[in-house]
């Protein structure tokens, strides 16, 4: 499939390739540069991906980090007072 780039620098996404991505009007993609060649990518609805991070537990991992961190300033603070 061909396409040819435009005088603004713009290019149609054939319509197979939008329908297999779900691009539609108005939505965002993103180019990826590889060397010689550059892929595209729909791009990502923040709240995607922060479903995407839950099986890292990181705000779990976050909030354990820093209620040990409380921890160690109220221990402080108990040591300093004595």
């Amino acid at each position: 499939m061909t396409s040819k780039v435009g005088p603004k620098g713009q290019v149609v996404i054939p319509k197979p390739i939008r329908d297999r991505l779900g691009i539609a009007p108005g939505d965002e993609v993103v180019f990826v540069d590889e060397g010689e060649a550059v892929r595209l990518q729909r791009a990502r609805d923040p709240a995607d991906l922060a479903g995407s991070l839950a099986a890292y537990r990181l705000s779990e991992d976050l909030e354990a980090e820093h209620r040990r961190e409380l921890e160690r300033e109220a221990e402080e603070l108990r040591e300093r007072s004595w």
